[in-house]
């Protein structure tokens, strides 16, 4: 038996909410079909079967996209509805796949039109049913199964995605933090990276580290302004260039200069600009060439002294991307003979000193809490790992932007 089931005139809201229908295990089904008197025959499922299909109808895809709630389970396009392009008999259908993505889609065809139902999954639908077939079973059993499947490709999308995600980060992972090349010298390093708690993807902080046939060992980080995917590939290719430039024999003024020709042919915008800090070490340890480009100067510890600043009198020079014709001064500082010289990019002095506090740490406060972990002992990779846990715990959670930093030690 069958039972012809008007259209609903009532709003969308008037309907019990999804938790209810879904309590009753009621389905909602939302049927486009080209049905002159404004109904859609649904079979009866017998009495105490459990499941019942409430229905709602659409004459067009106009009403179709007005009735379209969150409470319908299932979208039953018939394919016979007609299209506005005559070459296409599935545009309508496709037109509602675009507009409910994440919806259950079925396709309701005359039985001589076996063709064209396949091809109806072939471009989306979950599957297909035959008008003159169809009773309360297969209806139910059929919307449940779509919505089951529409569920299980949304989930296989997502685990693809991410999969996808995380071979990006991988990929520029390597790019921005790479293996120092440091064969043949005396140097230690070490260095962190950590991402700001508003993305999962590495921001634009990158950083280097090359030792040149002469035995002058260089290091650079840096800063592209923003934290998107376009920002971490830019500041890949700057590291890139910069080793490039770096073993090619540039340093100084020179090799930002030319930097800075790289950035401006490869950013999407004019207003976007790296700040980056250079060092060069001498052969022997005991001096290094300075250039700062609108970035914080680094920290070195002697033996038996405690942290502070490199001394940088001149300003230096400005970001890089800002100024077309800008310079960089190069300052010779002297490091002694047993120090440890830690950069870092701005996101460590940034954060908050406390929960609620509108106080950022600063540089001053970054010197500080780096004597008293020096106090305790700590060297090297721990040395890093407790000041970019601390600098988060002050904060009182994670940071805004990301923290990259960056470590060269020499022993007596």
């Amino acid at each position: 038996m069958s039972v012809p089931v008007p259209r609903q005139r009532t709003s969308p809201t008037a309907e019990r909410s999804p938790a209810a229908e879904n309590a009753k295990g009621d389905l909602m089904l939302l049927v486009i079909e080209d049905d002159p008197a404004g109904t859609f025959t649904a079979p009866e499922l017998p009495e105490g079967a459990g499941t019942r299909v409430r229905i709602r109808t659409a004459r067009n895809l106009t009403e179709a996209e007005r009735l379209l709630t969150d409470d319908i389970h299932c979208i039953l396009v018939d394919l016979a509805l007609p299209g506005t392009d005559d070459s296409d008999e599935l545009a309508p259908l496709k037109h509602v796949l675009r507009l409910a993505p994440r919806h259950a889609v079925l396709a309701l065809a005359a039985e001589g039109d076996a063709e064209r139902a396949a091809a109806a999954v072939r471009v989306g639908a979950q599957d297909y049913l035959f008008r003159d077939e169809l009773d309360g079973r297969l209806l139910s059993r059929a919307i449940r199964y779509a919505v089951e499947r529409k569920r299980a490709d949304i989930a296989q999308r997502q685990l693809t995605e991410s999969r996808l995600r995380a071979q990006e980060n991988a990929r520029l992972e390597r790019g921005l933090l790479p293996t120092p090349l440091l064969q043949g010298s005396d140097l230690r390093f070490a260095a962190r990276y950590r991402p700001g708690r508003s993305r999962a993807l590495l921001g634009g902080d990158f950083y280097d580290t090359v030792r040149t046939p002469d035995g002058t060992v260089h290091a650079m980080i840096g800063d592209v302004c923003g934290h998107g995917p376009d920002e971490a590939a830019l500041g890949v290719e700057l590291r890139i260039a910069w080793r490039a430039l770096t073993l090619a024999g540039l340093c100084g003024d020179r090799l930002l200069s030319t930097l800075q020709q790289v950035l401006e042919h490869e950013r999407e915008s004019e207003e976007i600009f790296a700040t980056v800090c250079t060092v060069d070490i001498a052969p022997d340890g005991r001096q290094a060439g300075l250039c700062l480009a609108g970035h914080p100067s680094p920290l070195i510890t002697r033996q038996g002294r405690a942290a502070q600043l490199l001394p940088y009198d001149e300003e230096g020079g400005p970001a890089l991307g800002l100024l077309p014709r800008a310079r960089w001064p190069r300052r010779q500082v002297e490091l002694g003979g047993s120090w440890s010289l830690m950069m870092y990019t701005d996101g460590l002095i940034e954060g908050r000193v406390g929960p609620g506090s509108t106080q950022r740490l600063g540089q001053e406060g970054m010197v500080e809490m780096i004597n008293e972990q020096l106090a305790r002992g700590l060297f090297g990779d721990d040395l890093l790992e407790a000041a970019v846990a601390q600098v988060r715990e002050l904060n009182g959670g994670e940071l805004t932007d990301d923290v990259a930093v960056l470590l060269l030690d020499r022993g007596a």
